[in-house]
């Protein structure tokens, strides 16, 4: 039996400007048991006799759905808790200005290639030292912020992008994130070469402490490394794709390390021929993460890559109001909206939770618009990996 085509439709005011979302159904037979069943029959005087009937069949097949992401050999779970990659701190170095509302550190760890990752993947840390309980700290989960070949180009290093954690709780005690601190280097800039020559906001845990200030992680120090995890943000396999990454703070990092494999490095078997918009939202422009790499991108590739910036403390739309990431999108509202109508659209987005909502506020009424729901619009691009998301 053929394979049976079933488009989904979604009744439009434009309908050639809207690309049908459509998907492949592979038939399923149907099994019947063994049924009795009884009839009358007319040429034995109207007795009643039994006729048992069966139809066997084949298990149906089963359908393997093409992942559109590159997840071909895709690593996880190489390290876990109980046996951790030990490695090597090289780089601790500042990255916001000394104004910014808390400090932003890029930190880059040797691999030495034992720990090998994808663009969009995390790892997990472990502090040292032990909880309140006296039991060892559990690991923290970062999103990766550098390519699968690192920020050195020998696939021989890991970076990660994290905010210090420093806070006061409702008891008026100052409470320290034990990961973030353990991490962060307490001053100064550290081997800010590398930055120049290619040219982390974290959820409070449940076992932050006041006053769990562990130690900063030093150049040459050890640490426990565990993964790498996770396939939700990997790149989609099309190289000719529309990719669109939100992030809010520190949730920067697997665009960086996306950005980074499209625009600063040279593969065999990759060249980005698509569309890259990256939005990033910040509290004050102070707190913009690699700004300059990203700078740099858009300049090199103008027609490949778009940036767009939301300052909340300092921009403002033209009602006054805070430039949020979701209300520097709703400026190119249409224009995303008509993005979303393609199969070669990707939305990624890595931050804050309340960035999805005000993202689904700009598209409601844009859907609406050609007679479509939103949520079950985005539904299906979630089914079909389109739409991707880690928020805290």
């Amino acid at each position: 039996m053929a394979a049976v085509t079933a488009a989904v439709s979604f009744p439009s005011t434009n309908s050639t400007s809207f690309t049908t979302r459509t998907s492949s159904i592979s038939p399923e037979r149907i099994t019947f048991k063994k049924v009795s069943f009884y009839y009358p029959d007319v040429s034995s005087g109207g007795r009643v006799v039994s006729v048992r009937a069966q139809v066997t069949t084949e298990a149906p097949a089963k359908v393997v759905k093409e992942s559109k992401k590159n997840d071909e050999g895709v690593v996880v779970n190489k390290f876990k808790p109980k046996e951790p990659y030990i490695g090597r701190c090289l780089l601790n170095t500042k990255i916001t200005g000394d104004d910014a509302p808390g400090e932003t550190w890029h930190m880059v760890f040797s691999t030495e290639g034992e720990v090998p990752y994808r663009e969009g993947q995390s790892i997990g840390v472990i502090p040292d030292g032990v909880d309140k309980n006296g039991k060892p700290h559990k690991l923290r989960l970062y999103s990766i912020a550098s390519s699968a070949l690192g920020d050195f180009g020998d696939s021989k290093t890991v970076s990660l992008c994290v905010k210090r954690l420093v806070y006061t709780n409702e008891k008026g005690e100052l409470v320290k994130g034990v990961c973030s601190n353990f991490l962060c280097k307490n001053a100064g800039l550290l081997c800010f070469i590398i930055m120049y020559y290619y040219c982390l906001e974290q959820p409070v845990s449940k076992d932050d402490e006041p006053g769990a200030l562990v130690s900063d992680m030093k150049p040459g120090a050890e640490v426990k490394i565990t993964g790498p995890i996770g396939k939700e943000m990997l790149m989609p396999k099309d190289p000719d794709a529309t990719i669109i990454m939100l992030a809010t703070g520190t949730g920067i990092a697997p665009f960086r390390s996306f950005l980074w494999k499209m625009f600063f490095e040279r593969h065999e078997d990759y060249k980005f021929n698509g569309l890259a918009w990256l939005f990033l939202g910040v509290p004050t422009s102070s707190s913009l993460l690699y700004k300059e790499e990203f700078e740099k991108m858009k300049e090199t590739y103008p027609d490949n890559f778009r940036l767009d910036f939301a300052v909340s403390r300092e921009q403002t739309n033209e009602k006054g109001e805070k430039m949020y990431i979701q209300t520097r999108m709703a400026e190119y509202a249409k224009e995303l909206w008509e993005l979303l109508k393609k199969d070669n659209t990707f939305v990624y987005m890595c931050g804050l939770k309340g960035m999805e909502k005000g993202i689904d506020d700009i598209m409601v009424s844009l859907a609406a618009a050609d007679g479509i729901d939103w949520i079950e619009y985005k539904r299906q691009l979630k089914k079909s990996e389109q739409w991707n998301v880690e928020v805290y």
